[in-house]
């Protein structure tokens, strides 16, 4: 192991692959800046340009733009409410609040700076751990991944204010729902697409978060004018859009967020099919639960611990994503299938040997995440003041460009101008659900775990011979829907439980 990494340290410690490094972290932040973009587009693009290459400087380009798409992703996030990639939808529940109270630039910094921990103590655990790990992914089956999807739906309640679970479960059953339009995978029939052969592929998911937050708050923003007041707000919040400093008392708050959220995001992405996304929304509701009644009802509204969790697990993700690539040959996710082919192509075949027969190209990889990592806080943290700069532009300027963008980059993704006509249908729903007081976040983590969900539970009942015995004979199982449980009646039961002690409290005062 120890030769390996030092095979592995001085291939990606030559010029040409710290350059290839500093490219692909370039290349990838300003895609992901830019709505509809996302990592698999850029890697994708990036093949062509590899094949000049030998297999270790091309997987380092392309691992490059996988994490610096991640990173940049969150800029759009935080100031116009765009995500540019999936993985950060959640980045922009309480990234997009503190850039509107003033804070952008110490919502930026504060992404910067978790997602360079978060890929950093990843990419150690990843050096340390890979070979082991693999074991770990090969352990999960598909009731497991069933039960921890379940997990994941339990955390709608992170989502929903005092008293609003039930709306959260109902939007969360509506994300479902629309997972569903499409082609079934296993039998291969149309649902839900009304004969139109548009929606044979199913709704996408950008389009989807596109139209909850970019469109919907471009559209909120036009039925609510805004007063005299809330623009001399506004205009006193701009001058310190540029501040990065965080005070002594706000590192300690995130410090153990970081620590806890890299761990959490890094064992999720080393699950293959998990990815980023799920990583980013499983950190939020945690934090959400850890966090008490008091800072919890920060969340969602500008909470420094809501921004730090998702920003530091999707990073963390995206380094753990390749434990199943290179140990097993197994995607973690979309843009690691493409790496994996872009593997194949080069003659190399990943799997439990790579690390024996090709150590440069396993360990440079490794390694170069460290240094990527490095190189992106080195080119972002001076930006920020800049990139913040954004929100100063006038209202009649920032709206028309958030549509431009939003409508573009779903565009795009599939040059379907279908996919435009249903942007807006969803933009308009989701602005009727938002004064109905809806949170949306539900819905799109039911729609992400949906079709997920699905494949799992249909693949553990074919093994199980169509019996639900499988909820309860694997004990890993049954552990995951244990803790599930817990999760889901914890805030049922906790008001019901601080009643309880405070009729106590009272009745040994009179008793006094």
């Amino acid at each position: 192991m120890l030769d390996g990494i030092l095979v592995g340290l001085s291939t990606a410690a030559s010029p040409l692959n710290i350059l290839m490094v500093a490219v692909g972290c370039f290349a990838g932040t300003f895609i992901g800046m830019l709505p509809g973009l996302g990592p698999i587009s850029a890697i994708a693009l990036m093949i062509p340009i590899t094949y000049g290459f030998d297999p270790a400087t091309g997987l380092i380009l392309m691992a490059g733009v996988y994490y610096g798409a991640i990173f940049g992703g969150s800029t759009s996030s935080i100031l116009i409410n765009a995500p540019g990639v999936a993985g950060t939808v959640a980045t922009a529940f309480d990234g997009y609040p503190l850039a509107k109270q003033g804070h952008a630039g110490k919502a930026l910094a504060i992404a910067a700076y978790s997602s360079f921990s978060g890929g950093t103590i990843a990419a150690i655990f990843l050096l340390i751990a890979a070979p082991s790990l693999a074991v770990v992914s090969l352990a999960f089956q598909s009731t497991d991944y069933f039960a921890l999807m379940v997990l994941g739906l339990t955390a709608v309640a992170a989502f929903a204010g005092r008293g609003k679970v039930l709306k959260a479960l109902l939007m969360t059953v509506l994300g479902l729902m629309l997972s569903t339009v499409g082609t079934d995978q296993t039998l291969g029939m149309q649902r839900f697409t009304f004969g139109m052969l548009d929606l044979i592929d199913g709704i996408s998911f950008l389009l989807l978060a596109m139209a909850t937050f970019a469109l919907s708050e471009a559209l909120m923003s036009v039925l609510k004018p805004k007063t005299a007041a809330d623009i001399q707000r506004e205009k006193e919040a701009n001058a310190n859009l540029g501040s990065m400093k965080l005070s002594s008392a706000e590192v300690k708050d995130i410090a153990p967020v970081v620590g806890r959220s890299s761990i959490l995001g890094f064992l999720v992405g080393v699950l293959p099919g998990a990815g980023a996304t799920i990583a980013s929304f499983l950190a939020y509701g945690m934090e959400q639960r850890l966090a008490g009644p008091d800072k919890g009802k920060e969340f969602g509204k500008g909470s420094i611990r809501g921004l730090a969790a998702p920003e530091t697990a999707n990073n963390a993700a995206c380094s753990g994503s390749f434990v199943p690539l290179l140990t097993l040959g197994i995607p973690g996710s979309g843009t690691t299938a493409i790496m994996l082919g872009a593997l194949i192509s080069y003659g190399i075949q990943p799997g439990p040997r790579l690390f024996v027969e090709n150590p440069e190209v396993f360990w440079s990889v490794i390694i170069s995440m460290y240094l990527g990592n490095v190189i992106l806080l080195v080119l972002n943290l001076p930006l920020i003041p800049y990139i913040a700069r954004v929100l100063a532009l006038p209202h009649t300027v920032l709206v028309p460009l958030i549509l431009f963008f939003s409508l573009i980059g779903v565009y795009f993704v599939s040059f379907n101008t279908f996919d435009i006509q249903l942007m807006v249908i969803f933009a308009i729903a989701a602005v009727v659900l938002r004064l109905l007081d809806m949170p949306m976040a539900p819905m799109l983590l039911g729609f992400i775990l949906g079709g997920m969900m699905e494949e799992n539970l249909r693949r553990a009942l074919i093994i199980n011979n169509d019996s639900w015995s499988f909820l309860w004979e694997r004990p890993l199982t049954l552990s995951i829907l244990v803790i599930a449980a817990l999760v889901l009646v914890a805030p049922m039961i906790s008001p019901l439980i601080g009643r309880s002690l405070a009729g106590r409290r009272e009745d040994a005062g009179e008793g006094g």
